[in-house]
């Protein structure tokens, strides 16, 4: 009889034991050093505009530099073009300082996208992250503007952008995602002859953006340049899945030295807390890196 109730309770006792295995590891996965940890392998490149304008880390040239167009960019200098319509403003960032641009026109600002935004040339991956502060009814001119666009060649030539589009009605916030042309457009159509849903974009008719507000913007991408139509992008704002791209076909075909990571293209607003990972991140490190207090620089540092 003894020998008989030893052997129900060892079952118990291996029973509470597991479970208690099991909660510590939930809860080591849930601790905020966790994901932290796994954030940071990935990171390539990180800008917190705080104190300074050359990012706080990157894989790459840290440097921002800026030209008078994107046609001039080989003559660029290092540092905020001396105008002073682009400016860090002290104390006004997400975290910290942000990057203040203040009007529509005004030179251009980037980092070098070398080891910065890593390229692939087969089964390329990765995350973009950065927050935005606007009142696209107020402070935005009518038209497109860019607050980040990453590309070798141009906006519709392999590249990725991020774009509101301020229109008498309406003020779309949208992701470009555009493959080499003729791989997107084989047979150069015009862009108002291609359906909407042919079109390498996600739309947000309305996104949460406003005055005094600060909206964390990401995007991730998965198989791009495999040859075959199974590339995928997500968009997240503010840690939340707000759209889906493909799959289809994204063949990108770069040129390292000749790509840019260029910001505020026709923009007026703050920019702050850019950061790129060679991975796509999961959907519980979005919103750890959405929720991070003092964002990226801590688990930089």
């Amino acid at each position: 009889m003894t020998t008989s109730l030893v052997r129900l309770k060892r079952p118990a006792t291996v029973l509470a034991a597991l479970l208690m295995v099991g909660m510590v590891c939930a809860a080591w996965t849930a601790l905020p050093g966790a994901p932290q940890h796994t954030l940071r392998e990935a990171l390539t490149f990180h800008a917190s505009f705080d104190g300074r304008t050359d990012a706080t880390y990157a894989a790459g040239d840290p440097a921002l530099y800026w030209a008078q167009s994107f046609k001039e960019r080989q003559n660029a200098a290092k540092g905020l073009p001396p105008g002073g319509e682009i400016r860090r403003a002290v104390g006004a960032g997400r975290y910290g300082d942000a990057l203040q641009f203040t009007t529509r026109k005004s030179p251009i600002v980037f980092f070098q996208g070398a080891e910065n935004m890593p390229h692939r040339t087969a089964n390329w991956n990765g995350t973009v992250s950065f927050w935005l502060s606007v009142d696209p009814e107020g402070e935005l001119e009518p038209g497109f503007c860019d607050p980040v666009q990453i590309t070798p060649r141009a906006w519709n030539d392999a590249a990725f952008f991020v774009e509101f589009e301020k229109q008498p009605a309406a003020i779309p916030f949208r992701l470009g995602v555009y493959a080499d042309f003729n791989v997107w457009n084989p047979t150069k159509r015009r862009f108002a002859d291609i359906p909407a849903d042919e079109r390498p974009l996600i739309t947000v008719e309305r996104p949460p953006f406003g005055r005094g507000t600060w909206t964390h913007v990401l995007f991730t991408f998965e198989r791009f340049n495999t040859g075959k139509p199974d590339g995928e992008v997500r968009l997240y704002l503010n840690g939340r899945p707000s759209g889906a791209l493909g799959p289809r076909q994204q063949t990108l075909t770069w040129d390292p030295d000749q790509t840019t990571i260029a910001l505020g293209l026709g923009y007026i607003g703050l920019l702050d807390e850019l950061s790129i990972f060679n991975r796509v991140l999961d959907d519980n490190e979005i919103r750890v890196l959405h929720a991070l207090e003092g964002g990226m620089k801590g688990a930089v540092q």
